[in-house]
């Protein structure tokens, strides 16, 4: 590993831990010619999955953007930070283990609504509201009464 101090090639690890629940390598090293400390992180490189839209675009699955819908599906419920991260996460781990370059929007929807209905039945309804595009209350209705029938 390069030094990016003064570009000595040579060093040495210092410390090595598991971080992001093992997915990722951190190693403290150390340049054998200036003695400069840097972190440097290993990782799988994994291919990046493309959604493939419901008008028939692809763009490439975002992690940001997923957060992002799940945060808003979640606002004002007494859901952490935390469990956010690792309902996304899992999500993600999900799709990269079933879809090898292409997934349908229709099944990262699907699994969001699966993770949120385990977390929080109001934040389901929200995802469910936008992600099916309920065309009027009948509709948010039956889904409501689907839900409180699965009890």
């Amino acid at each position: 590993m390069r030094c990016p101090k003064c570009g000595f090639q040579e060093d040495k690890v210092a410390d090595t831990r598991t971080v992001r629940n093992g997915e990722v390598i951190r190693r403290r090293r150390i340049c054998l010619s200036c003695t400069h400390r840097f972190t440097t992180y290993e990782e799988v490189v994994k291919a990046h999955l493309r959604v493939i839209k419901r008008d028939g675009r692809h763009e490439e699955l975002d992690r940001k953007k997923l957060l992002n819908g799940v945060i808003r599906a979640c606002e004002k419920r007494p859901i952490s930070a935390t469990q956010i991260d690792v309902l996304v996460s899992n999500i993600i781990n999900e799709l990269e283990a079933e879809f090898e370059r292409e997934v349908p929007s229709t099944a990262i929807g699907k699994k969001v609504m699966e993770g949120l209905e385990k977390i929080d039945e109001v934040a389901y309804i929200r995802f469910a509201s936008v992600y099916r595009r309920f065309k009027d209350v009948n509709q948010f209705l039956s889904e409501v009464e689907g839900l409180i029938g699965r009890e």
